[in-house]
Parts: structure tokens; C-alpha cells; sequence
């Protein structure tokens, strides 16, 4: 794991009790913190490692990073004359100088300064409930000091890497998603345990920075999305040269004396690698917060409202993968401004109602939630696939349509594939599900997104038109495919 470097914290004149209290500075408790400050009250944050969290220094960012390359490289290839400029192989420690660069070099300066800024107060140490509205703070040098918080105390501490029960693996040290998106070596040989879009991302960049990769999947890759979206990601790893197991978990591992890992698979092969990582799911970081004290289960997801509000308490809000509503980083964020805003709202007595904007509940993390993997292909999904809107009852129509068809795809190089598909409400005239999949997919969604978030009609579509030639034609395409309003 690489050095991380904390700066000093902002508050240098302590309280004894503030208005609010926030558990973990992450993307989301950095957002609870400064709607609740845009709604005049005064916030204290409290981090035991870097402000910024998993995001900044060990998710989003730095995975994003290692699979730029990859992506660049993959386009110009496929475009004659560029295609002829473009040689060698991708410079691995290049790519990862970058990551760095990303990653902030895993220094939190530039986050604190806007805590600063932005007039939220930071405590550094770790956080813990010590019954209602009083939190108890042990810094690193081992002294305490417990706060009260008059209106609400936040919890955003996210999820953490879950371990699965197979045996030798927790003894073997494998990487997790902070190791294998922090690491300064490319293993010769990586295997990875998970086909979720941890494993399969990982899978793409290592792959293309010369690591020999097995990716093992106890089903599929990618559930939750349409089937033909795993189905292509596995295609193109194996065209790029890695070992793509389905319906496969390993039986035991086991880490040697000289460092590298042996996996032993039914059956009785064996795969020898020099890293494992494990990416089959997160668990939530709630072990250690002093839950018991108020009533909760250590180590438990925490249920909450569509105010963000923990069951049965008017004072506590868990916020962002601790809730389990929808562990994507956007999607905490989004619940973060919701929760930071009805926190101000019932400080100064103001119902949640009353917000013209309806910022003060989240919603749209039901059946709306829009997710990028950054694979190749890529992966765009936002709303319901067609299994799961039938499983809801919906009276639906399926339209597909091959991206490779469109006008707009034939400059983007030679053979261009993907899928694209629109799952429509029939009875009420609305898309409910969309799904992309092809490369550069992602900077298409957010229209699609817009179009379910909104209920947009279908018959108000068609006057949304697509420029000529782009792939947002595929708009038309599936408009008529679905028929002439």
C-alpha cells in the first residue's frame, strides 16, 4: 500500500458540541458537510485516513487512470492513418506515473484546503457512536476527546472489501481494491477473484500493462446488467490474451514462502500467479463505530429513509454505501445533497417538503441509477434491465439495435461493435431501462438518464433530435424500431 500523507486538521479552535457531525470524509461526507454548511450550520468532519476517501485515492479515480490508456490506444488502432502512427506497446510505468498523478500521490492537501475554504471543521482519528448525538474521537497518538452534535451526527464511512469464504484466501494476503488500484509493479502473472466491475476493470488494464490475467467468475460477468453486456466484455478479454473463467471458484489458495499464490480449482487444476485479487463484493465499514451503544448491529448496513434517515432515530443518517441503496460513488453523492439539505431544513424547522427543487429526498436511487464500467467495451446502464422490469410487473417492449449500424460509427474506425437496448414501459409510454455497450459508451448515458429520471414520453423523444452523424443517433434507431408515434 502506497504512503499516505494527511495534513494538519482545520480545527484549531475545538468544540465541544456543533450542529452536525460528520463520520467519514469522503466524496459523500464532504457533500452531507457543505450542504449542511450552505444551510447554516456549523459541521465538524472526522477522518482516520485521507479527506477525499476511496474515490480519490483508491476507486473512481486511480482505476479510471490505469484504464485510460488502454482505450486511447484501442481507437487509434482502429482508425486508418492513425493506425500507422501508433506503435510499441503501452508504457506501463508511465501509466502508472499517471494513476499517481491522479491519486494526488495519495496527499490530501488540496481536499483539506477546501474544507477550509468551504468552513468545515476537521478532526483527524477515528470516530465512534457513544450513544445519542456523542462521538468519541481517538487520534492517532492515542488521546480522545468526545463531541456532541445538537441536530445530527452522519455516518459515511462507505464499504469495505468483502472477503469470501474460500479457503486459505484470508491467509494467503490477497490484494483488494485499494492494493491492486495503489500498486507501483505490474505482476507477471494476476489472477482475480470476482467478475463484478472491480474484477472486470481490473482485468481490462492489467491485461493491456503485460500481465498474464485469469479472471475467475462464479457466474457470469457483470450481473445485475443485460447478459449480452458480460458476454462482450469476456469476448474482448480473451481476444486481448487473458484466461476467462465462468462459473468457476476456486476451491482454496494458498500464498508459498517464495510469494506466490497457488489456486486450486474443482477438478484439481492448479494456477499458479504472482498477486491475487479478491473483488466478489463489499461489506459495510460499520464494525467499529460504536453502533451498539445506540441499538445497531456492528458490522450491519443501515437502513434509511428517502431522507437518508436511519429507521427509528431522528438524529442519525448513514449516507452513501452504508445504506446499500446503490454503492456507486455518484449515487452517494447525490443522497449526500439530499441529506445534508434536510438536515439544514429540520434544524430551522422547515418540513422536507418545502424545498422547490426536491433536493431534500433521494429517490432516484430506486430505479434510476446510472453506472459506467469501464471496460472494453464499455458498459452503460441506467434504470431496470428487461428481466428485472418484467420481475416488477411492467407490461414492457424490448428494442435492440447494433451500434456498428450507425452512420456515426464507421468514423470511429474499422469494425466497430456494440449493442444498444430500451426497455419501454408499454403502458405508460416511458423507457424504464437502457444499456450501451460498445467503446466510448459512456459520455452517451446521461441523456438516457435524463429521458427515464424525467419520464419523458416516447412520443416526446422523437422531437429530440440527434446530430448527423454521431452515435447518439442511436436515439433514431431505436425510436423506429420501437414504431412511429
Amino acid at each position: 500500500m502506497r504512503p499516505l500523507t494527511a495534513t494538519a486538521s482545520t480545527d484549531f479552535a475545538p468544540l465541544d458540541t456543533y450542529d452536525v457531525v460528520v463520520i467519514g470524509a469522503g466524496a459523500v461526507g464532504e457533500n452531507v458537510a457543505d450542504r449542511a454548511v450552505q444551510g447554516g450550520l456549523s459541521v465538524l468532519i472526522v477522518e482516520g485516513e485521507l479527506v477525499g476517501g476511496e474515490c480519490s485515492y483508491w476507486a473512481c479515480m486511480p482505476s479510471k487512470a490505469l484504464l485510460r490508456a488502454t482505450s486511447v490506444l484501442r481507437a487509434a488502432h482502429a482508425v486508418p492513418g492513425a493506425r500507422a502512427a501508433v506503435t510499441g506497446e503501452i508504457d506501463a510505468s508511465a501509466v502508472l506515473a499517471s494513476r499517481d498523478a491522479v491519486a494526488s500521490n495519495w496527499n490530501d492537501a488540496g481536499q483539506v484546503r477546501w474544507l477550509q475554504k468551504t468552513g468545515i471543521a476537521l478532526a483527524r482519528g477515528h470516530a465512534r457512536l457513544d450513544g445519542e448525538r456523542r462521538v468519541v474521537i481517538t487520534a492517532t497518538d492515542g488521546s480522545t476527546r468526545t463531541v456532541s452534535a445538537t441536530h445530527a451526527v452522519a455516518i459515511c464511512t462507505g464499504s469495505t472489501a468483502a472477503m469470501p469464504p474460500i479457503e486459505g484466501l484470508a491467509d494467503a494476503r490477497p490484494w483488494t481494491s485499494r492494493a491492486i488500484t495503489s500498486t507501483d509493479t505490474v505482476p507477471g502473472r494476476l489472477a482475480i477473484i470476482g467478475g463484478g466491475v472491480v474484477g472486470c476493470e481490473m482485468a481490462t488494464a492489467f491485461v493491456s500493462l503485460g500481465s498474464t490475467v485469469t479472471l475467475l467468475a462464479r457466474s457470469g460477468l457483470l450481473a445485475g446488467v443485460e447478459d449480452f453486456a458480460g458476454a462482450a466484455v469476456a469476448e474482448r478479454l480473451r481476444a486481448d490474451g487473458a484466461e476467462v473463467l465462468l462459473n468457476t471458484s476456486p476451491e482454496r489458495v494458498d500464498r508459498h514462502a517464495d510469494g506466490t499464490v497457488a489456486i486450486t480449482l474443482p477438478g484439481g487444476r492448479v494456477i499458479d500467479v504472482d498477486e491475487v485479487v479478491v473483488a466478489t463484493g463489499r461489506a459495510a465499514a460499520t464494525s467499529d463505530l460504536g453502533l451498539e451503544t445506540v441499538g445497531l448491529e456492528p458490522g450491519s448496513w443501515l437502513e434509511v429513509d428517502d431522507t437518508l434517515r436511519v429507521r427509528g432515530f431522528d438524529w442519525l443518517y448513514a449516507v452513501g454505501d452504508v445504506n446499500k441503496r446503490a454503492l456507486l460513488t455518484h449515487q452517494g453523492k447525490y443522497q449526500a445533497r439530499a441529506a445534508g439539505d434536510v438536515i439544514a431544513a429540520r434544524a430551522s424547522g422547515a418540513s422536507v417538503d418545502d424545498s422547490p427543487w426536491g433536493t431534500h429526498v433521494a429517490t432516484a436511487d430506486h430505479d434510476a441509477v446510472p453506472q459506467v464500467t469501464f471496460t472494453s467495451p464499455e458498459v452503460a446502464s441506467v434504470g431496470l434491465t428487461a428481466e428485472q422490469a418484467t420481475q416488477k410487473g411492467l407490461h414492457t417492449r424490448v428494442v435492440d439495435y447494433e451500434l456498428g449500424w450507425l452512420a456515426g460509427a464507421t468514423v470511429h474506425g474499422d469494425d466497430y461493435r456494440g449493442t444498444a437496448r430500451m426497455v419501454v414501459d408499454v403502458d405508460r409510454e416511458v423507457i424504464v431501462g437502457f444499456t450501451l455497450v460498445g467503446d466510448d459508451m459512456g459520455e452517451l448515458l446521461h441523456a438516457a438518464t435524463i429521458a427515464i429520471v424525467g419520464e419523458v414520453p416516447i412520443a416526446r423523444l422523437w422531437h429530440a433530435v440527434p446530430a448527423y452523424p454521431t452515435l447518439s443517433e442511436i436515439w433514431l434507431r431505436l425510436l423506429e424500431g420501437y414504431g412511429r408515434p
